[in-house]
């Protein structure tokens, strides 16, 4: 999942947080992955959709800039193949036929560098497979916070920047997906996780007391996600 280069919880994020993950199954029925194809997995985090992606028979690479992450991939899935480089400066020379990116790309700042970097290592006719935080993703945490740590674009916003690397835009949805998080501790959780950087306990403790009575029920935390999803070839 990573593309931050901040100090990531392999093991939290697999026990805790695999709502991210499964997810993303869905986006790989949207690749629909082929025999022999060779696709990259940016941000591919502990490396279970990369697995995912090989089940078809793919030859996958899955890289990620955290050296945890990668190292937690590694031992998850000893036969694939995992390379520990930054998303904007990997460069695939034109390589592979397909890019695959599930929650990564709002981490990374400025945008221009994934974005060259995913074109760069597609072949002409190659596809585009992304899913990420889109305009309004946790807003509610985000306002509470007082900051937005987050690159969330809207769908004009995001299909340009790819138009402008030679992606052709062939769908783009932005849609609500509101993700649960169990306990009554989920959010104070969620955001030691995934807020870069972490919050102080006590502000920590005053964003739940403040987002509680919108965002939690039923014993858990339903965080008010906006996911942008996009597809896309190259001319």
């Amino acid at each position: 999942m990573s593309a931050a280069s901040g100090g990531w919880d392999p093991g939290l994020y697999d026990s805790t947080h695999n709502y991210v993950f499964d997810y993303g199954r869905g986006l790989v029925d949207v690749l629909q992955p082929r025999a022999g194809e060779r696709i990259l997995d940016l941000g591919c985090g502990t490396g279970h959709l990369t697995q995912l992606i090989a089940d078809a028979d793919s030859d996958v690479l899955g890289i990620d800039s955290s050296p945890a992450m990668i190292a937690q991939a590694r031992q998850n899935y000893p036969k694939l193949k995992f390379q520990l480089v930054g998303a904007g400066e990997f460069d695939g020379g034109g390589a592979f036929d397909a890019v695959f990116s599930n929650a990564v790309l709002h981490w990374i700042q400025p945008a221009e560098g994934p974005a060259a970097a995913m074109a760069r290592a597609l072949r002409p006719g190659g596809r585009l497979v992304v899913e990420f935080g889109g305009r309004g993703n946790v807003a509610s945490v985000v306002k509470a916070a007082g900051r937005n740590p987050w690159y969330f674009p809207g769908i004009a916003e995001y299909a340009g920047l790819l138009e402008r690397h030679g992606l052709e835009v062939e769908s783009a949805a932005l849609f609500r997906r509101p993700t649960r998080v169990e306990g009554q501790d989920g959010m104070r959780e969620w955001l030691n996780m995934f807020f870069q950087p972490p919050p102080s306990e006590a502000e920590m403790q005053r964003i739940s007391e403040e987002l509680r009575p919108a965002l939690f029920r039923d014993g858990a935390w339903f965080i008010d996600y906006r996911r942008l999803r996009i597809t896309a070839v190259k001319a």
